[in-house]
């Protein structure tokens, strides 16, 4: 059986049968009713109220016997529901033993087997017993009459208007109360046909009307249905509830959808994409890459945040800028190597003149890396000064080992941000400048040039230095966080390789983590090769010139380097060799565009017309004098752009004792000078030296060029010689230069950068170096063109400096003989003598 309308609400009901079965004799005494036996009509999911007309559909092959059955006899019929509306054949125990008596009104045939049939009930009824007849089921039942109750008329009265009110507000929230059967409830009634009425007109569950009906006291059934019509107001209020938000959230979702299409449909015509496949691009991406459980799940959780978000948001912009620079890192990229020794070392030969210590050092890296491929990356630091090419042979190192490279550079960096990155929290945040260069390199195992490390400054922003601590750190840098990326990357495998003018402004502990290897200044026959084998190509090809077009040839560039050039690298002279080639290419032009002339012109410079090419010459070959003087001594000095010859000038005038130093000094050579003088106090009298000079002469120590200032403690063996020779008169020889610290008693100290000091000396024509004993172990890395043409002499004491630098008479040669006191110590590989009484 169908029952038509809307659906209802089912709810649990527990019900106790009741107590009437044990009444059915003494109905039939008390009242003279006898039993009716009617045909029983199985009800599933309807319960039918006496008074009240009820329709439903008729399809089962029981109901339509009882049907049948019940036109042939009395048009009555026993309704009762079963127990469960599953099932499709019945028996006695599948159905309440309380019912109700109907008359069939109406039927109507439906399409199909099925009918529609009009019942109006008459009273309820008991069961005695259930029977078959002839195919069809029968009971025989008996009425069953209702308790109107004790109650007084002001309480039905009131339970009367409880039920319309609820009843009332039920029907406002439920869709199936039409406004007759509302209006039908307002009327009023008797509280028993009342009840009756709205449970029929209720959509209750089946098992509830079953209880409405078998109670038989109207009062409390009239009761039962104020609290059932509560309980389901209560749960309709909270559907209706439900079912806005539902509403409000399906508009929502709906007007999402339909802006997103057109959205969707805006993207195709501008070509853009759709947020959700480019979260989903970006999902593939990240899983290409195969990052560690933190990282991934990282990455994708930014994915899932970009696909919820707007794509013309800002944030989202964020977000996609963050996965950018995340997956263009390379996490897992890694180059192979070129560890065949030879192959790289004609790469490093190829491109670059000298540099043997760092030639040397990564050939043993490569030679390791070869036995021991676990070997991590080394942190090298090229310290010289500048020109010698220390940023570009880290190019040629990276070719000649397979790997990519990246520069960057730390000059003027004073923000710890430029290393670390930004906060994503901050607008316009960035990645620090490692990831950037890993990014640029493309390779895990990347070369990475620092350039300019001692640059680097501090304020209120960080110390940058500070943040390549960890950096630099071989053994920590395998977790590397970015304050941008925000996730370990193991830089462990890069070589990095950093440059420095000097080391005096590098933190120590910075310093400690780098391999120092210092480069030193280039001889004139080391500029000279350069210039033959790379510069001049370079600035051919530069200019449009072809080897035939300019001749220049080694004596002319070796008169270009004297003359033009005073400098440790190349730098100057790479600038004026473009200056020879700029004007060789204006006159080729000229003479083509004049004479029109399709062969070029050739272009010859020598020395002879060097100076129609680059003007007069800057420099001096001989800028030292060319005899002995008294007070006039050949120091040398140690610059950032290589060694420089210092001389130091030294007049006694009669005075009163007083000590001026002139050159713009510092505060180190001035108290070596104050050293000097009580050194040669503490010696007058083996000089020969009035004992009182100090007190009837004024002492005059003067630097030329003192536009330029001068600090450090080597230039004391010079004061004191050139004070010595003022005050005794013995002229000091033009030839010799001397560099060390001297001590109040005649010590002399070990000075640094002994090599370009003896580069320039070399340069200036010296023919005699006085170094300090301590360094004799340096004299090893003399270039070997200045040991072919210097002699060297070791000294402890200022007698052996003094004895070696003096002129004196012949008539005191062999007192200046007796006075020396310690031999010195011959350097393999150099000329190195000891001077006793040399006449001059």
């Amino acid at each position: 059986m169908i029952q038509f309308g809307a659906a209802e609400t089912r709810l649990p009901c527990d019900r106790e049968e009741v107590p009437y079965l044990s009444q059915i004799n003494e109905l039939d005494n008390e009242f003279g009713f006898e039993l009716e036996t009617l045909p029983v009509l199985p009800l599933r999911g309807l319960v039918a109220f006496p008074e009240m007309l009820i329709h439903f559909d008729v399809g089962r092959l029981i109901s339509m016997k009882a049907l049948e059955r019940s036109m042939k006899e009395n048009q009555r019929l026993f309704l009762t529901a079963q127990r469960d509306i599953c099932t499709d054949s019945p028996t006695d125990e599948d159905l309440y033993t309380l019912g109700t008596v109907c008359t069939v009104k109406q039927i109507l045939r439906l399409p199909g087997d099925n009918i529609r049939v009009l019942v109006e009930g008459s009273y309820r009824a008991g069961v005695e017993e259930f029977f078959m007849q002839e195919d069809c089921m029968m009971a025989r039942v008996f009425l069953v009459e209702t308790d109107p109750g004790r109650s007084s008329q002001k309480r039905k009265e009131a339970l009367v208007r409880t039920l319309q009110d609820q009843f009332e507000e039920y029907a406002s929230l439920s869709a199936h109360i039409t406004h007759d059967v509302v209006m039908s409830v307002l009327d009023g009634g008797e509280p028993g046909y009342l009840s009756d009425y709205v449970a029929q007109n209720t959509p209750l569950a089946f098992e509830i009307k079953q209880d409405l009906l078998e109670q038989l006291h109207d009062v409390r059934r009239m009761e039962q249905v104020i609290r059932v019509l509560g309980n389901e107001t209560e749960i309709l209020r909270i559907e209706t509830g439900i079912q806005e938000k539902l509403k409000e959230q399906v508009d929502k979702n709906q007007k999402e959808y339909y802006l997103r299409e057109q959205l969707k449909v805006i993207h195709d015509e501008l070509g853009e994409q759709d947020t959700e496949d480019e979260a989903e691009e970006y999902r593939e991406k990240i899983r290409a890459l195969k990052l560690d459980e933190e990282a991934e799940e990282k990455l994708l959780k930014e994915a899932g945040r970009l696909e919820k978000m707007q794509s013309m948001s800002a944030e989202s912009g964020v977000v996609r800028a963050y996965l950018d620079t995340c997956l263009e890192l390379p996490w897992n990229t890694v180059t192979k190597e070129q560890l065949h020794l030879k192959t790289a070392r004609k790469i490093l030969d190829r491109d670059h003149y000298g540099m043997e210590k760092v030639k040397d050092r990564i050939m043993e890296f490569l030679a390791v890396k070869s036995l021991a491929p676990q070997l991590k990356g080394q942190v090298l630091c090229l310290v010289g000064p500048p020109g010698i090419g220390k940023t570009s042979i880290a190019r040629s190192i990276a070719e000649a080992m397979g790997r990519k490279y990246a520069r960057m550079s730390l000059g003027g960096v004073r923000d710890e941000a430029d290393i670390r990155g930004h906060r994503k929290t901050y607008i316009g945040a960035m990645p620090g400048r490692i990831m950037n260069a890993l990014a640029q390199a493309g390779s895990k195992n990347a070369l990475i040039l620092m350039d300019e490390i001692d640059k680097m400054g501090m304020d209120s922003r960080g110390d940058p230095a500070s943040a390549l601590l960890e950096v630099l750190d071989i053994e920590q840098n395998n977790t590397f966080r970015d304050h941008y990326i925000e996730l370990p990357f193991d830089l462990s495998d890069v070589l990095f390789i950093t440059t420095a003018n000097s080391l005096d402004t590098i933190p120590r502990p910075l310093l400690d983590r780098m391999e120092i290897i210092e480069l030193t200044s280039y001889t004139e026959q080391e500029k000279a090769e350069i210039a033959m084998r790379h510069l001049l190509p370079k600035q051919l090809e530069k200019h449009g010139l072809k080897k035939s077009n300019l001749s220049l040839n080694r004596e002319a560039i070796i008169y270009l380097i004297d003359a033009y050039t005073r400098e440790a690298g190349v730098r100057r002279l790479e600038q004026q060799l473009a200056t020879i080639c700029r004007k060789a290419a204006k006159i080729i032009a000229e003479d083509q565009q004049s004479l029109g002339k399709k062969t070029r012109k050739r272009v010859v410079v020598n020395c002879s017309n060097m100076e129609k090419f680059l003007g007069t010459p800057r420099y001096k070959r001989d800028n030292v004098t060319k005899k002995d003087e008294i007070g006039v001594v050949n120091g040398l000095a140690w610059t950032s752009v290589g060694g420089e010859i210092l001389q130091v000038e030294v007049n006694v005038v009669p005075g009163t004792g007083k000590l001026e130093i002139t050159g713009n000094l510092g505060k180190v050579m001035q108290e070596s000078a104050k050293a000097a003088v009580t050194c040669i106090r503490a010696s007058a009298k083996e000089l020969g030296i009035d004992a009182m000079f100090y007190k009837e002469n004024d002492i005059h120590i003067h630097f030329p060029e003192a536009a330029i200032p001068k600090d450090g403690p080597s230039a004391g063996v010079t004061m004191t010689t050139a004070i010595a020779s003022a005050l005794s008169g013995v002229p000091v020889r033009h030839d010799v230069a001397m560099t060390g610290e001297v001590t109040l008693r005649g010590r002399v100290m070990p000075i640094g950068g002994l090599k370009e000091k003896t580069m320039a000396a070399y340069r200036a024509g010296i023919k005699v170096v006085i170094v300090p004993a301590e360094n004799e172990p340096d004299l090893q890395d003399i270039d070997p063109v200045v040991r072919e043409h210097v002699e060297f002499v070791t000294a402890e004491t200022m007698k052996t400096v003094l004895d070696t630098a003096l002129c004196f008479p012949q008539q005191d040669a062999a007192q200046a003989a007796n006075q020396a006191i310690l031999p010195n110590t011959v350097v393999p590989g150099a000329e190195v003598t000891t001077r006793r009484g040399e006449l001059c």
